[in-house]
């Protein structure tokens, strides 16, 4: 799950200035957490008390207002009776990885992404990003080869991921809906060497920059085994003692294990 958090704190920087290499600094003073992180914090920490999601969604909203999240979820968050209304957005992409890491089995996955991504984007593409994303990261820490999880993703979800990164980037601009984001992410993640390398690689799409950093990070965390701890100890350094906290819980929880 930190590897999610950290595609967003490094993506955070390049969404409204992009980039399109590989080559920028990492961290910066102006590096920051986004909605990304701290709804999928709180996510983790549903899954850690118990808490029903929809509460920790709102709640968490409240504790940080300005998080960047996007006109629905605003008023979503805000309506005293929230009703999931209809998104095809990538913004429950974007939070889902805290599933693929803590359930066992790859139906449980998929049956708890669809309800937690419900919550809000219940539109049919925007369920099919969440249960992408988080299938790819069970695969990916249950040992399948690239190969493997990009079969599975284009088969159970029809996702075209033939297309190479360096081809994607000509072209790419900022896109906000799941089918617009999540295919792009993991075929960052496909062409990718190391855990760095992929969110580089991210990045340097231009785009939804934290977004799709943050998507290729959670899955690139599960298959390369962990993150690099200079990239890890930055980001505990710039979560605040809250979000760190439940984000320390859960890793040590969940995220132990290597492939």
């Amino acid at each position: 799950m930190i590897g999610a958090i950290a595609g967003d704190i490094i993506g955070s920087v390049y969404e409204w200035a992009n980039i399109k290499t590989r080559d920028f600094p990492l961290f910066s003073g102006s590096s920051f957490f986004t909605d990304d992180s701290i709804l999928t914090i709180a996510l983790a920490d549903t899954i850690l008390s118990g808490t029903p999601y929809v509460d920790n969604l709102t709640a968490f909203y409240r504790l940080y207002p300005d998080g960047g999240y996007g006109s629905s979820f605003h008023q979503w968050a805000r309506s005293g009776h929230p009703e999931p209304y209809g998104s095809w957005g990538n913004g429950a992409a974007m939070r889902i990885s805290p599933v693929g890491y803590a359930f066992d089995d790859l139906t449980t996955v998929l049956a708890r992404a669809e309800e937690y991504t419900a919550i809000t984007h219940d539109h049919p593409e925007g369920i099919k990003g969440g249960r992408s994303v988080a299938a790819a990261i069970f695969l990916a820490r249950s040992g399948a080869t690239k190969g493997e999880i990009r079969q599975y993703v284009e088969a159970q979800f029809g996702y075209d991921l033939s297309r190479h990164v360096d081809e994607i980037r000509p072209g790419y601009a900022f896109d906000e809906s799941s089918q617009g984001t999540v295919p792009q992410a993991l075929r960052s993640f496909l062409d990718s060497n190391d855990y760095e390398d992929a969110v580089r690689t991210a990045v340097s799409l231009g785009g939804d920059s934290d977004t799709l950093a943050c998507i290729t990070g959670g899955v690139a965390q599960a298959f390369y085994g962990g993150v690099p701890a200079p990239i890890e100890d930055r980001v505990y350094s710039i979560l605040d003692e809250r979000l760190a906290s439940i984000t320390r819980r859960f890793m040590e929880r969940y995220c132990t294990g290597r492939r």
